[in-house]
């Protein structure tokens, strides 16, 4: 198979939990027990950094790497989503896994998978970690995918785990309650490994607690602990948040003999982008007008988001927005702004909300704006009525901003 094809096969064959929703979620890990068997558990063959939250662990964990690798060492990265490329998903040291290795994974593995009914997640999650053991990573960066207790990623015993917050997001797998959620991302803590919290919050704190002491874990709630000033080339005021995360992780790294200096600390802090590649956070892709793109798509990434706007000096503003069809819209609509032009659009994947749909559910919040038939022709029509000193702003959703990147 070519490369194409080898992606068209596990994109189109099994299921994904980001193209399909809730048919592919599977609250389970005796598939991924079975694959790493199979594998011969290349996860035990490297040392890791494990990553949950509901936001900020894409950009928490592209920090921690870019750290790492500033420090001289050989970085594993696996993330989820990708926003152009499937390879996105796997880095080491910023660069994407090579397509041969793609290829030749699926080839290998294929009558594994078929015979096994993997999704498509499980395999990633296994080729990510295989590639990192054949290339002798120093560490690598791993992000949980949805929840943590039942993810794909939770067969690794990490350096030290990292969650960063709760919000209610995926409320259908993971719980409707604050607690119910910690109680699953929470599911990550190692019986004698640190973990670092990034956000104390009253509901969720005695949860990670209580988990910690059963695990006899140390636990540290970075915005607790650590004062610092320093910046990352990350823009937006959240990042602050994610920096403390960041900081508190490599102290416990640090703790278990690894070399970090504060120049790497500080260099590699605002060198994200570049020592990385990360995409779609706070991204500034025109200057006349200013256009930004985020993917910030829940109630508190877009909470967050918007206060970054408040600080922005335009005359109009325009919102290219789309939403995939699980988003419970009443937790959203209310943090964005009245006034402003809304341009809306369905990102193309199979749960994407009919564009119709979403100008229908604004229009009872006073959110108007014409539905165009792509996320491109509803950018190109912002583009087309701001004026120089306007401000355009695409999100809703990391689809929306994938497409536009």
């Amino acid at each position: 198979m070519t490369y194409q094809e080898t992606l068209n096969w596990l994109f189109a064959q099994l299921p994904m939990y980001q193209k399909q929703g809730d048919s592919a979620y599977k609250a389970d890990l005796s598939n991924t027990h079975l694959l790493v068997n199979h594998l011969k558990h290349p996860h035990k063959k490297i040392k890791t950094i494990h990553v949950a939250g509901t936001n900020g662990k894409g950009s928490t964990s592209h920090m921690l790497a870019s750290v790492l690798q500033e420090a001289g060492y050989k970085v594993g990265l696996y993330t989820s989503p990708h926003l152009k490329d499937f390879r996105e998903r796997i880095k080491i040291n910023g660069n994407v896994v090579s397509k041969q290795f793609v290829i030749g994974f699926i080839k290998r593995n294929k009558p594994f998978f078929e015979a096994n009914k993997l999704s498509f997640f499980e395999m990633t999650v296994g080729m990510a970690f295989e590639y990192f053991a054949k290339q002798k990573v120093d560490i690598a960066v791993i992000e949980v995918g949805l929840g943590g207790r039942l993810d794909s990623t939770n067969v690794i015993t990490p350096e030290v785990s990292v969650i960063t917050n709760i919000g209610l997001d995926h409320t259908k797998f993971l719980g409707n309650t604050l607690e119910a959620i910690a109680g699953e991302k929470g599911g990550i803590i190692k019986p004698n490994v640190p973990v670092v919290i990034g956000e104390t919050q009253i509901e969720t704190a005695p949860v990670f607690k209580a988990l910690a002491k059963n695990n006899k874990a140390k636990i540290t709630f970075a915005d607790a602990v650590v004062k610092t000033n320093l910046v990352s080339d990350l823009k937006g005021v959240y990042q602050s948040k994610n920096i403390k995360t960041a900081l508190q992780a490599i102290n416990e790294l640090k703790a278990r003999g690894f070399k970090i200096s504060h120049k790497h600390i500080k260099e590699g802090l605002l060198s994200v982008v570049k020592n990385t590649g990360l995409l779609g956070r706070w991204q500034v892709l025109n200057q006349t007008p200013k256009v930004v793109c985020d993917t910030g798509h829940n109630k508190e990434g877009l909470q967050l988001v918007m206060q970054q706007l408040k600080n922005e000096l335009f005359d109009n503003l325009h919102i290219v927005f789309g939403v995939v069809n699980d988003k419970d819209l009443s937790s959203i609509v209310a943090l964005l702004p009245k006034k402003a032009t809304y341009y809306f659009c369905k990102p193309e994947i199979s749960r994407g909300l009919p564009a119709k749909d979403l100008q229908s559910a604004f229009k009872d919040y006073n959110l108007i704006g014409n539905v165009y038939g792509s996320v491109n022709e509803a950018y190109k029509a912002a583009l087309s009525f701001a004026k120089s000193t306007d401000f355009i702003f695409i999100g809703g959703s990391t689809f929306v901003v994938a497409e536009i990147i």
